[in-house]
Parts: C-alpha cells; sequence; structure tokens
C-alpha cells in the first residue's frame, strides 16, 4: 500500500482517496435522487448518525460505540424498509444506464436482436393534444418505445388500436368512460386506456394537479415519455426521467416525440398504410387458428 499522507494517526493512501471520492459520488447521487422529498431529511438524519458513529469507534468510546453499533446493525433493515421507493428508482437507474439490459447484453454476445420497425403517427397526436388543450380537456399519453408496461396497461381497458385524432379525442371525451386515466402508446397503437399511473412522491409546485403529478410517478418508474394536457389551463407539457417542461408549443411536442423515439417522422399515408397491413394479418392469422 503506498502511503500518500498522514494525519495524525490516520494513514492516507490512494486507495483511501479512491475509496471517499466513490462514497461521495455515490452519497450525491442518492441525494439527488431523493432531493425535494421527505425521505431526504431521514437521510441525511441517518447519514448524521452514521458519521456519529464513526467518530465514536475511532475516538476509542467502547460503551457509546458499541450501543450505536447495535442500532447500525439493525439500521441496514431500516433503510431498505423506509427508502424502499428511493432504492427501487436508483436500481431503475443503473439499469437502464447499465450495459447489463437485454439488448446491449445480445450485442455484447454478438447477437444481433432484430428491432420492430414501426410508424409512429405523430401528426394525429400532436392535433388531438392541440384540439384537447384549445377546449380544456385533460388527458395523459404515456409513450413507450421498449415496454409494453404491461402491469399498467392491465390496470386499464385493453385496445391495441390505430392511432388517430379521433381515436385520442373519443378517448378524452368528458363523456366518455374511458376518460378518467391514461391511454398507453406501443409499437406505434394505442394499447390501452384508462391505465392508473403511479404517483410522484416530488414536492410540486401548487399549479401541478393529479394528473402531471402521475406523469412524473410514471417518468420515475419507466423509461416513457408522458405528455399532459391540463384541464385547468389547456398547456401542453412532457415528463420524462421525473422531470417536466412545462407548457410546450405543438411544434416542441412534436420534436420531442420525434427525438425519444429515434425516428424520422413518416407521413400519414404510410402510418395507415402499414397499420392497416397489420390488422389484415392479424386477421388472417386469427382465421387460421380457429380453422
Amino acid at each position: 500500500m503506498n502511503l500518500l499522507f498522514k494525519i495524525g494517526f490516520l494513514n492516507i493512501s490512494w486507495i483511501d482517496v479512491i475509496d471517499i471520492f466513490l462514497v461521495a459520488v455515490l452519497m450525491y447521487q442518492l441525494y439527488k435522487l431523493m432531493k425535494g422529498s421527505v425521505a431526504v431529511r431521514v437521510f441525511l438524519g441517518f447519514l448524521s448518525l452514521y458519521l456519529i458513529y464513526l467518530v465514536v469507534r475511532a475516538s476509542g468510546m467502547e460503551l457509546l460505540s458499541s450501543i450505536l453499533g447495535e442500532f447500525m446493525g439493525v439500521g441496514v433493515l431500516a433503510v431498505i424498509i423506509l427508502f424502499q421507493q428511493e432504492i427501487r428508482k436508483f436500481l431503475l437507474i443503473i439499469g437502464r444506464s447499465t450495459a447489463f439490459n437485454r439488448e446491449s447484453f445480445l450485442e455484447l454476445l454478438g447477437i444481433k436482436n432484430k428491432k420492430e420497425v414501426f410508424s409512429l403517427n405523430v401528426s394525429a397526436v400532436v392535433e388531438a393534444a392541440k384540439t384537447l388543450g384549445g377546449s380544456n380537456t385533460g388527458a395523459l399519453i404515456v409513450f413507450s418505445r421498449n415496454s409494453e408496461l404491461k402491469f399498467y396497461s392491465e390496470s386499464g381497458d385493453m385496445m391495441d388500436a390505430i392511432i388517430s385524432k379521433r381515436i385520442l379525442l373519443s378517448i378524452f371525451n368528458k363523456y366518455s368512460p374511458l376518460h378518467d386515466g391514461a391511454v398507453i402508446i406501443y409499437n406505434g397503437r394505442v394499447k390501452a386506456a384508462r391505465c392508473i399511473l403511479p404517483v410522484t412522491e416530488q414536492t410540486l409546485p401548487a399549479q401541478f394537479g393529479l394528473r402531471h403529478r402521475a406523469a412524473i410517478g410514471m417518468s420515475e418508474n419507466t423509461d416513457t415519455l408522458v405528455l399532459i394536457i391540463s384541464e385547468e389551463t389547456g398547456q401542453l407539457s412532457l415528463a420524462r426521467g421525473g422531470k417536466i417542461d412545462h407548457n410546450l408549443s405543438p411544434q416542441e411536442i412534436r420534436k420531442r416525440i420525434n427525438e425519444y423515439y429515434h425516428t424520422v417522422e413518416p407521413s400519414l399515408d404510410q402510418v395507415i398504410t402499414k397499420q392497416v397491413e397489420e390488422d389484415k394479418k392479424k386477421r388472417k392469422k386469427k382465421k387460421q387458428q380457429n380453422h
């Protein structure tokens, strides 16, 4: 072990410096994750108590050290219980940002995963959003590019419908039985409507209601893009990664959706033709199975 410098009875090496740096980065990331929630106060309190325990143990105070040591032993279980939501979010972030997801893992093995190529009718979504916003009709639309969100889809009514302006307007019509909840769009189609989304625990401004809180909560828990149309103001917003961009123009909405999917928006004729062909294939396959 190469000694770097000495502070009193402490011998500091390069490994210790790297260790302290990595712990500092980890603590900072955890703080960022919990910032704005009630859990951050509990986290700072627990961290302060742990630092006191380290100082007491290093000072040789055996009685106080043993008492705090017993508390720290149970503290690991307490942390898991108190911070279960934050730990889940942290693991989700790691899972999304590392190479150990399904697609990257297959690429590392040299297996090319064939991605389904689909066309999303962004124009229909944007036009519907403009109409809904103009009439102050609230709406929640979830875009998913790599997961069918089965858990959230099954909380509502399954549809598997072609995306169109009329479909979206009819779903979010105030007198429609499907308007209360979110629409999930996956694989270029309306997968489900009236879906229940998780609500964020962040402290938000008073202008954001339950619809905005649900959108942020969904973007925290999944790799999705969520479009929010305010019922009070008719303003359009987008939530991604636990953050919300408020009062966006239809042009900006179109741009952000295209950026999320990393695709160039196809023409309306191409979208409708492709989706009609897919429906024909599905009907033909069902007939063959029935016979």
